[in-house]
């Protein structure tokens, strides 16, 4: 029964999947340079300082999480659904380990966040460009894993 529902809405949770996802990473990208402006550009207790840790606060808690938590949900229900991933495959385990670190990356910004609210921060400008460079590469291994599947 829930196979056979899986299967129906196979393109609606992959149609969410990929809006989650493109949401997802559209902040992904865009916090890491809010971060280096900030470092940048605003003394700590600055009204500069406010604004900054008040965008970066709502781009991560009104649209980061919410769209990596149904990314991971849509992503789980595509996981279920019969037929959508060879086990026996490498280029998943691949994916799953990229989606980990991308993850992981989310959990590191919260940290930075939480930094600068704090008045903590101790990371320049440049810490923060090559750290943007992060989601890049990942979202790079995970398309590659799910399009072309090379192993």
């Amino acid at each position: 029964m829930i196979a056979e529902l899986l299967s129906w809405a196979y393109p609606w949770i992959k149609v969410g999947h990929l809006v989650s996802l493109i949401s997802w990473m559209a902040g992904m990208f865009y916090l890491p340079r809010l971060f280096v402006y900030h470092a940048e550009r605003a003394a700590v207790g600055s009204e500069l300082d406010e604004t900054f840790q008040i965008m970066e606060r709502k781009l991560y808690k009104l649209i980061m999480n919410p769209a990596m938590i149904s990314t991971w949900v849509f992503g789980l229900l595509l996981m279920a659904t019969p037929g959508v991933v060879d086990w026996a495959s490498a280029w998943f385990y691949i994916k799953l380990v990229a989606v980990l670190g991308m993850s992981a990356a989310h959990g590191w910004m919260a940290g930075r966040i939480r930094a600068f609210a704090d008045g903590t921060n101790d990371k320049p400008g440049r810490h923060y460009r090559i750290m943007n460079e992060v989601p890049t590469i990942l979202m790079l291994i995970i398309v590659v894993m799910v399009v072309v599947r090379p192993f």
